[in-house]
């Protein structure tokens, strides 16, 4: 159980529930790490920030009911720091939570979320009862710059040129909902070499009048298991993220879109992400096709429960 206590800031004790799970993944303590509150009415937005920062996740959720038409629930999502507009094992993540709770309906084909960037459907897999997996919608992917010095990218990242993959493959910022800068890696020993330079990134890309992004890496270089890519997101926060779902999606339409994943494949991406920091995640993306456009992109996985708790809020 965790305790906050401010009289500046509260007042009569309210309690509140939340379920903690490790998202893209199928086993506790690997994934990425969740706090869900499913009924956090009455806090406010300076309140779900002290939480979030509290539980010190990547990411925690607070679930309202639905606001706008056609969605089902309210979804907010905090850092420690901000509110995001979307993300995506907090998207993943929740669905299993609501599930766990009894508010999605066994056997239910499909949920919408109403995040900061409109309504996100979720489509969900069963066995009996039990929630095994949930496929998550993402935008039509948008294609960015492409950055032409690879030694400097190479050089912020602590790595060699030669160790960035250039054939037919750039550095370049992609979107489906949140932008990242995708940088191929020669081998996997290269990519766990990798060690972001913030201020020599960032500092780069302001030059080249381009924002912060997370760098997102991966490599093709196969590793004796079922991967497409091995992968690592590492962030201006000075973080690494174990499973990024909302840069998956992305990554997805990049490797489609510049042909290091053949059409038919499109549908059956896997990216092994987390195994360098010790929580290994199994993110898995599909991109649908129409001719050489990608008209549909999903990103999957599934979720472990961990446990559960309260946070007590004092006197307000």
């Amino acid at each position: 159980m965790l305790l906050i206590s401010s009289t500046a800031l509260f007042g009569q004790d309210r309690t509140y529930r939340y379920l903690h799970l490790d998202v893209f993944t199928d086993r506790v303590l690997t994934g990425n790490q969740l706090a869900v509150f499913l009924a956090p009415q009455g806090l406010s937005d300076d309140e779900m920030m002290l939480i979030a920062r509290e539980m010190n996740f990547s990411e925690s959720t607070f679930v309202f009911p639905a606001e706008a038409a056609g969605t089902d629930f309210r979804v907010r999502i905090f850092t420690p720091s901000r509110e995001l507009d979307f993300a995506g094992h907090p998207t993943i993540g929740t669905a299993f939570a609501l599930a766990r709770a009894g508010k999605i309906a066994p056997g239910r084909k499909r949920v919408v979320f109403g995040e900061g960037i409109g309504p996100v459907p979720v489509d969900l897999e069963w066995e009996r009862s039990e929630l095994r997996f949930a496929w998550m919608y993402q935008l039509e992917p948008t294609f960015g710059k492409t950055i032409e010095d690879v030694a400097t990218v190479a050089g912020a990242l602590g790595v060699e040129a030669s160790d960035i993959q250039t054939s037919g493959l750039p550095v370049q910022e992609v979107s489906c909902g949140a932008t990242f800068l995708f940088v191929p890696m020669a081998t996997r020993a290269a990519l766990d070499r990798a060690s972001l330079d913030r201020a020599a990134m960032g500092g780069f890309l302001e030059r080249l009048q381009m924002q912060r992004r997370g760098v997102f890496l991966f490599s093709k270089e196969p590793g004796g298991d079922d991967a497409t890519v091995y992968s690592r997101m590492l962030s201006f926060r000075g973080i690494e993220d174990p499973a990024t779902g909302s840069a998956s999606g992305p990554l997805g339409a990049y490797l489609v879109h510049h042909g290091a994943v053949p059409k038919e494949k499109a549908r059956e991406i896997l990216s092994r992400q987390g195994v360098k920091m010790g929580r290994p995640s199994r993110v898995y993306i599909s991109i649908g096709l129409e001719g050489d456009a990608i008209k549909e992109v999903r990103v999957g996985g599934a979720s472990a429960f961990v446990g559960e708790g309260t946070i007590e809020l004092g006197s307000r």
